[in-house]
């Protein structure tokens, strides 16, 4: 891995080399996401089909893709007892931290004023499960158990199908576990249009969560709108913050970790020591010549990359929060006082036994992160994206009346004399 100063100058050439992965910068794809979209409000299941028999190679239509039964018991059978442990295990870790997320509604009664709010779950929702380069079943249960604690009665899985014409069994199994409705074989944007429109055997859904490559990508931020989104997902990326007492090896390890999701994943460290750069950059290349995904790792590390040798610590932080990334992992002498000066990350994983895969299968709060620097202002997946709050107001008479004068004042003033009017009214007789 290239190791690099830490200035203003090379921090932010890193932060246009990031930024280029965004989906405002892939136009000859937005084209087509929007053909495709175009293509499934028109012609519906006919245009679904016909891009999964021509993007996946697989042949499907109204009989044939939804998950039946008898492929949730294939899939069942198929699987290894040992990984259904861990999905299971898995699961109640994932659902006891979500637990802690959920709201009530709250009502509040003075002097005859009722005031409140009501919370109610989205009813329906579609979750994007990938299942392209890597076939993500850990994701399945990050999108789908938030969703069920927060109450959603309807969730609709869309997944696309393997050469096979049927699902990754690991992928059924887990969407069976955490309480899917229904797995349709379908993805890429043709799947993000028919939730969005809905087709002859795909509901349209108020809500579309989960991760996917560009095309997914773009194709949620176009019928973003029509329904709500959870966000749109980035390349996967980590950054490490580390000190001279951190382990290479770890960091190493915990680096590739994400450049092996995707040619465009970012790897970065910061650290304050260049002796542990170094010996960072050497894991790098050793750990690299040995694992399956070489090829992509490299063009990751290559692309977006990069070993940042600061100052001090302070330097370091200021460095991590201006990238906010993805996930974090802080590898100091005290993680948790470093924490505190941390404001803007996705995910912060403290020591070096909390790797970042940790979080990613087994801890429990959730994988779904934001990326390309939005966790400036965008969460994890949670349960707060699957509910609703609704204002609840309520006035007597007597409550009212010596606030009305004041109403009618304000909406006057705005030139709105129907609101002004709306109010007085009650009043008239005086």
């Amino acid at each position: 891995m290239k190791i690099v100063e830490l200035t203003e100058a090379t921090k932010k050439e890193l932060q246009d080399t990031l930024a280029k992965r965004s989906t405002n910068s892939f136009k000859e794809q937005e084209e087509k996401v929007a053909e495709i979209i175009k293509a499934v409000r028109e012609r519906g299941d006919e245009a679904v089909f016909d891009f999964t028999k021509r993007f996946d190679g697989v042949e499907i239509d109204s009989s044939s893709i939804e998950v039946t039964p008898e492929e949730i018991k294939r899939a069942y059978e198929t699987i290894d007892p040992e990984l259904l442990k861990v999905i299971r295990d898995a699961i109640v870790n994932i659902r006891d931290y979500h637990m802690m997320q959920k709201r009530t509604s709250w009502f509040d009664t003075k002097d005859g004023i009722f005031l409140g709010q009501r919370i109610t779950p989205i009813a329906k929702v579609g979750v994007y499960v990938p299942g392209g380069k890597a076939v993500l079943s850990s994701s399945v249960l990050m999108n789908v158990i938030p969703a069920k604690v927060a109450g959603v009665p309807e969730i609709i899985m869309v997944t696309p199908p393997q050469r096979s014409g049927e699902l990754n069994a690991a992928s059924v199994v887990a969407a069976v576990e955490s309480g899917v409705d229904r797995i349709l074989k379908v993805g890429g944007a043709q799947a993000i249009a028919a939730l969005a429109y809905g087709t002859e055997s795909i509901p349209k859904v108020d809500k579309i969560v989960g991760p996917g490559n560009i095309f997914v990508a773009l194709a949620k931020k176009a019928v973003y709108g029509n329904v709500g989104i959870d966000s749109i997902a980035g390349p996967s990326e980590i950054l490490v913050l580390a000190d001279e007492t951190a382990n290479p090896r770890y960091i190493a390890a915990d680096l590739l970790s994400q450049a092996e999701h995707d040619e465009l994943a970012s790897a970065i460290l910061v650290t304050t020591d260049r002796e542990l750069a170094k010996k960072v950059s050497d894991e790098v290349a050793a750990f690299t010549e040995k694992l399956s995904r070489k090829a992509i790792i490299e063009k990751s590390i290559e692309n977006y990359g990069c070993i940042f040798v600061a100052e001090n610590m302070e330097q370091a932080i200021a460095t991590a929060n201006d990238i906010a990334s993805e996930h974090l992992e802080i590898l100091t002498k005290n993680p948790f006082d470093t924490m505190s000066y941390i404001k803007n990350a996705g995910a912060i994983f403290l020591g070096e036994y909390s790797s970042e895969p940790l979080g990613d299968y087994f801890a429990g709060p959730d994988h779904i992160l934001p990326t390309n620097g939005t966790a400036r202002f965008f969460s994890p997946l949670n349960v707060d994206d699957f509910i609703k709050k609704s204002s609840v107001i309520s006035y007597s008479r007597e409550a009212l009346a010596p606030v009305y004068k004041e109403i009618v004042t304000f909406a006057e003033a705005e030139g709105l004399t129907a609101h002004a009017n709306s109010i007085a009214v009650r009043f008239e007789e005086e």
